[in-house]
């Protein structure tokens, strides 16, 4: 399979892409006029507003105006336009879906086969010259499709799910021409053809069925996945677990006649296979007059009172600037984003946190620092969190962070996760290594997802290039299925990442205090292109003992440029050269 010429990054750098002050008190007898006047109660429902376009089947100009959203969409790395496209049950015939950044495409029924395109929902990368590494911020839901050669592209890579899809046909990764890709995850989906990965560098599929896998390159992961390749760990370099210990689907919008609803899976354990596969999937409904229905241009304040007022945040496309924390306190409240609504934390704010309470569900958002530091940008309980939360867990899934890219912004901690037994499924954590506002300290965040809660799962974790510990993991009987990380490229010398005596911030640190914690198919990369003399001791760290463990390691040294002495701890080969081959330990201790 193809690899990096050693002149190049995996992610070529682009050029330059396109709070509320209290009022003063002048005495204690004088209220403001916000304090004077109760607010108006929320109303639930409504307009989904105007970047959520739904299609019917009867519906004339659907190809044009697919055409038209992808036209704006193609290369809007770091623009602001935001797109949901949405399906309403029936059959499509002659769409081809071009998927840019920012878009969400999805079926509006209860299952995937409600909503059937006979055509294509396709990624591919012309507009970077057939190189994928950048082809991130999209999704695909809910939808069957019949692909009209028989096999459907979607040549992904980081934060760009396809959940809850039947592919009646095969699905290839790879972009036109097999250039270089670096996706990706596919869960609660049914391919009944094979999946060919070809140039993907690595990949997590989770609860679903596939009729065949082609190849693998450096790091296939699958768990609860009918037809999934057996394990090979590292040749072929396939982890395959036969179930997942934990899962719960991401909650998704549909149409019950002419209503509005949204489906609230329920929690599987040893879950395997699709969620939908035999009828009906399991789980709740609830009506989107229950949900506030948010727009651009709302305030922390509005989004605080409808969720205080009891209902629900249904986030539509667009940009929100926020100087206060979304603050989520009531059990079971569901935080759910159309078309990557993006949230940006002004003045040094948090941009969303959770209380300590059961079933709290954040769903399909970014969250994009601001340009003031925010100690941290998403907290999942509050420090010292200690509710068992086993029955009901929080769960972050497709919840995006970035910190620069887009502009300068700095956080110190990206995520925390404080609350038991919160499922973090799929998420991209990234400090920004191309775009605007990107430097060393300019776009400085020191780390990108603390774990302090016990009983952590996480299935799906990219975290890359922050200026520390990409992954600190504090709390006891952890546990992650496939992870995926770079270093900081931009690293200026050895002393700015020397950590103590340890040359370099392991990529996934397990804390000395930890006395279970497992992982599998986890694997950091390096590529210091600014000093490429910089060594890294080792990708992951963790405490010597018999209750942590690890299935499927590895190191990858990006074209020589820099390279790791161990993989975890003092084992593994060292990287060597300029021939990108990972150095792996199948097991660990």
């Amino acid at each position: 399979m193809p690899h990096l010429p050693p002149s190049l990054s995996r992610r070529t750098v682009l050029g330059a892409a396109a709070a509320t002050a209290a009022l003063p008190v002048l005495g204690s007898t004088i209220a403001s006029a916000a304090e004077a006047t109760p607010r108006k109660a929320l109303a639930g429902g409504g307009d989904l507003g105007p970047n959520v376009i739904v299609f019917d089947p009867s519906t004339s100009g659907i190809q044009a105006k697919l055409d038209e959203i992808f036209k704006q969409q193609e290369s809007a790395q770091f623009a602001t336009g935001r797109y949901a496209l949405l399906f309403k049950p029936g059959t499509y015939n002659g769409l081809n879906a071009q998927l840019g950044f920012y878009t969400s495409i999805a079926g509006l029924g209860l299952s995937p086969d409600d909503t059937t395109i006979n055509g294509d929902v396709t990624v591919d990368a012309g507009w970077f010259n057939g190189n994928a590494t950048q082809n991130f911020w999209r999704s695909a839901e809910n939808l069957a499709l019949v692909p009209v050669n028989g096999t459907n592209r979607w040549a992904v890579a980081q934060a760009a799910p396809f959940r809850r899809m039947h592919v009646r046909g095969g699905l290839n990764l790879a972009p036109d021409g097999y250039g270089w890709a670096s996706g990706g995850y596919i869960a609660d989906s049914r391919i009944d053809g094979s999946v060919a990965p070809y140039s993907q560098q690595q990949w997590y599929t989770r609860d679903s069925s596939v009729g065949g896998w082609a190849n693998a390159v450096w790091n296939m992961v699958f768990s609860g996945v009918e037809g999934a390749p057996p394990q090979g760990f590292p040749n072929p370099p396939y982890t395959t677990l036969d179930t997942t210990p934990v899962s719960r689907e991401k909650p998704f919008l549909y149409l019950d006649g002419a209503d509005y609803k949204v489906f609230l899976p329920e929690k599987r354990t040893n879950a395997r296979g699709t969620s939908w596969g035999n009828g009906t999937p399991r789980g709740t409904s609830v009506p989107l007059t229950e949900f506030y229905v948010a727009k651009p241009g709302d305030s922390a304040s509005t989004l605080n009172a409808a969720l205080t007022q009891g209902l629900h945040l249904l986030l539509t496309p667009g940009v929100y600037h926020l100087d206060a924390p979304i603050q989520v306190n009531r059990a079971g409240t569901v935080v759910l984003g159309l078309g990557y609504a993006t949230l940006v934390p002004d003045g040094g704010a948090t941009a969303v946190k959770v209380a300590d309470v059961n079933g709290v569900r954040l769903a399909g958002f970014l969250i994009d620092a601001g340009t003031v530091n925010s100690e941290t940008l998403l907290e999942v309980g509050p420090t010292g969190a200690s509710a068992d939360h086993s029955a009901d867990p929080i769960t972050v899934q497709d919840v995006f962070v970035r910190i620069g890219g887009a502009g300068a912004g700095k956080a110190t901690t990206s995520m925390v996760i404080n609350a038991r037994h919160t499922i973090v499924d799929h998420t991209w954590v990234w400090r920004a290594d191309h775009g605007e506002g990107v430097g060393w300290d300019t776009n400085r965040a020191d780390y990108g997802i603390v774990v302090n809660g016990d009983d952590v799962l996480a299935t799906g974790l990219f975290v890359e290039h922050f200026n520390k510990y990409d992954v600190q993991w504090n709390g006891q009987r952890g546990r992650t299925i496939f992870f995926q990380n770079e270093k900081a490229y931009d690293a200026p010398n050895q002393a700015a990442v020397q950590n103590g005596s340890i040359k370099g911030f392991a990529a996934y640190k397990v804390a000395d205090s930890v006395t279970s914690h497992e992982g599998w198919g986890l694997g950091s990369y390096c590529y210091f292109n600014v000093d490429p003399t910089i060594r890294q001791d080792h990708g992951f760290e963790a405490p010597d003992n018999s209750g942590v463990k690890f299935h499927g390691l590895l190191v990858v040294s990006l074209g020589g440029q820099g390279q790791y002495e161990h993989v975890i701890n003092g084992i593994g080969a060292a990287t060597s050269g300029t021939d990108t081959v990972p150095s792996t330990v199948v097991s660990y201790p």
